[in-house]
């Protein structure tokens, strides 16, 4: 007896990991993010001159950063909901803001990592090109790592693509979830290279109330 075995198989696509991009286009803006910036990385460039990479302290309700740290925690909000999670019970809070500058000459970069007990994190771009560092997003699933095959065509995005990388522009914010893997590859100090990162977490009303 011949057997006929279906000849199309209908694609489901399921445990998606999704990464927002957007462009502010507000020059004036990003001059004066930049220009408030300045203070905080030459703080932390007095701490230790020799870094690669300078990391200001904590931006959390500077005044100068309040209406991004706003939008950031509204749009982290309507992200989570868009993800398919229920909040009701949770409020979204901005957990860390702070800014960074590789240093000009040369070296500055992150290893691979994750941000631990948050949801939503992301970047903000004030001073970037095609010159300097970019933010590389690995595969979240062990699984699939553990077992990755050659791709068969790196250009292209496949199920088998195990990582991109991005070229952002000054203005350029992006949006993911905390559990990603990222890191930023080595910059060449051809042109400076600064961003504003951050984390947000959803917390349950009632540890609230408790406090």
């Amino acid at each position: 007896m011949k057997i006929n075995f279906p000849k199309a198989l209908n694609t489901k696509k399921y445990f998606i990991n999704p990464i927002w991009i957007a462009h502010h286009d507000d020059k004036l803006y990003l001059q004066k993010l930049n220009k408030t910036s300045n203070k905080y990385i030459n703080q932390a460039k007095k701490l230790n001159n020799k870094a690669t990479v300078f990391h200001s302290k904590s931006l959390i309700n500077v005044l100068e950063f309040k209406d991004l740290q706003n939008y950031i925690i509204a749009t982290s909000q309507n992200l989570l909901t868009e993800m398919g999670y229920d909040l009701k019970e949770f409020d979204v809070c901005c957990t860390e803001l702070w800014v960074q500058e590789f240093d000009l000459q040369g070296g500055g970069n992150h290893s691979m990592h994750t941000h631990w007990n948050g949801h939503i994190s992301g970047f903000y771009f004030l001073k970037s090109s095609d010159e300097t560092s970019k933010p590389v997003f690995h595969d979240p699933r062990p699984g699939a790592v553990m077992n990755l095959l050659p791709e068969l065509d790196k250009t292209k995005l496949s199920y088998a693509t195990s990582q991109i990388n991005f070229n952002p522009k000054p203005g350029t914010i992006m949006f993911f979830p905390s559990y990603l893997p990222h890191e930023y590859t080595v910059d060449l100090s051809k042109k400076p290279f600064r961003f504003i990162h951050f984390n947000c977490q959803a917390f349950p009303k009632t540890l609230k109330e408790k406090r």
